[in-house]
This record gives C-alpha cells, sequence and structure tokens, in this order.
C-alpha cells in the first residue's frame, strides 16, 4: 500500500521559494487539491486577458514625455486584434499611414527605440517605462543619438525592422509584451537588430527576457541590454554572431 506523503515535508515543498513554477503542489486521492486548481484557472484567465489587452496609448505617451523625444504613434497591416493573431504576417510590417509618417520624421540616428504591443499589451503598460527611465539615461550619456520613439499597435518582433529602416536608425530596439506564461501575464521582452531592414530574419536579433518585477529586475536588464548595445556597435553585427560574454568579464 503506498504511504501518503504529508504535504509540509515533500521534497518538493521547500523549492517553491525559489520558483514560480507549480512543484509541490500536492494532491487529493489522485487530483490536485482544490486550491491549487482554482489558482491555475486564474492563471489561465490572466494569461487569456493579457493576449487581449490593449496598450494605453494615452498613459505612455504622457510618461515617455520624460524624455524629450517625439512619440510617433504607428500601426501594423493587422487592423484588429483577431486579425493581428491570425496572420502574424501583419504584424510584422507597417501599414501605408504609419511609414508615410516614418517618412516625414525620418532623420539619421544611432538608435530607434520602439514599443509595440505584442501578445501582452499588460507588460507593456507595466513595465516599459519603468526599463527606459533606467536605459535612456544611460544611452544618451555614452553619445548615442536617439530616433523619435514608435509607439506601435498590434505589432511583432519584425515590425522594428520597418520602422528602425524607416527612420535611418543604424540599430533598432523593440521593447515587446512576450507570450504570456502560467506563471507570468505581464513578461516584457527586448530586441535588437543592428542595420535594421526589412526582410531580416530572426537570427540576426538579440533578445533580453523576461523583464518585470518578478523576473528580471529593470536594472539588471538595462545594464544587459547597453552592454549589448555597445557590442553591437563596436563590432557592427548583431544576432548569433554576437554573444553575451557581460558575465565572462566579471570577477
Amino acid at each position: 500500500m503506498k504511504r501518503n506523503i504529508p504535504q509540509e515535508i515533500e521534497p518538493l515543498k521547500a523549492l517553491q521559494e525559489f520558483t514560480q513554477a507549480r512543484i509541490g503542489i500536492g494532491r487529493v486521492g489522485t487530483s490536485i487539491p482544490l486550491k491549487q486548481s482554482l489558482e491555475f484557472k486564474l492563471a489561465h484567465a490572466h494569461a487569456r486577458d493579457a493576449v487581449y489587452s490593449e496598450l494605453d496609448i494615452n498613459n505612455l505617451t504622457d510618461l515617455l514625455k520624460q524624455f524629450d523625444l517625439l512619440v510617433l504613434h504607428l500601426h501594423s497591416m493587422a487592423g484588429h486584434r483577431r486579425q493581428y493573431l491570425q496572420r502574424p504576417d501583419m504584424g510584422r510590417r507597417l501599414n501605408d499611414a504609419s511609414i508615410q509618417l516614418l517618412h516625414d520624421y525620418s532623420t539619421e540616428a544611432d538608435i530607434a527605440v520602439i514599443i509595440a504591443d505584442g501578445l501582452s499589451a499588460t507588460a507593456i503598460n507595466e513595465n516599459a517605462f519603468g526599463l527606459l527611465q533606467v536605459l535612456i539615461p544611460q544611452l544618451t550619456a555614452a553619445g548615442f543619438r536617439l530616433a523619435p520613439i514608435g509607439l506601435v499597435e498590434q505589432g511583432r518582433v519584425a515590425i522594428g525592422d520597418d520602422i528602425g529602416h524607416g527612420l535611418k536608425a543604424m540599430l533598432s530596439l523593440v521593447l515587446i509584451g512576450e507570450r504570456p506564461g502560467l506563471s507570468s501575464a505581464d513578461s516584457l521582452g527586448v530586441y535588437l537588430t543592428y542595420n535594421p531592414k526589412p526582410g531580416i530574419t530572426d537570427e540576426a536579433r538579440n533578445c533580453v527576457s523576461n523583464i518585470r518585477p518578478g523576473g528580471l529586475s529593470y536594472n539588471k536588464a538595462a545594464k544587459k541590454i547597453f552592454y549589448l548595445i555597445s557590442e553591437a556597435f563596436k563590432r557592427k553585427l548583431s544576432g548569433v554572431g554576437l554573444k553575451d560574454n557581460a558575465g565572462l568579464l566579471e570577477s
């Protein structure tokens, strides 16, 4: 007969403080406890809500004024959320009105900062400004010239190629809401691409992910992103040829 092990002494119980993954949740007969079952359903609901969340355009625009940079309101070819989810290709390209807007404000710059809703506008609404508050002062202090900020609705990562190229920037930096998980519906990802232009594929990008209060902190993320940007300009490339060796330099 199999002996029931009390939940408080299960081997995985002690590991719960180190991860948000669902480990050591116990069982009732052949099922998981009711409390943990309800928590799972709630997390699933939060993830679904995040996918259909919307950018808080007005609030973000007001917050971004702190950086004294023009904010361009842009939109992908996906006209609405259902089309965005069904046609990923349309989320990767700008619509005609946005392309024209870029032409009107095109100027040579080092970095184009792009903020896109992605698969979780919640992540952008809650974390994008906090990260930029740390990162942008580092970039400007280092002498990098910043293009107008692109605030994009219904955008995917590759839309940064159109925007960076349209603004004549040497590097695009895309802040985007990552696909929600069952332990994190607010995870922010940052993708950088040197020499952005339409048609670039994902091996030409570097990514820093899971930026949020419960994941990678703003300060640590900004430090990592600044290092990658500096190396990208030094070596004139990004992607698989650009490795994050920052930790190897610390003793």
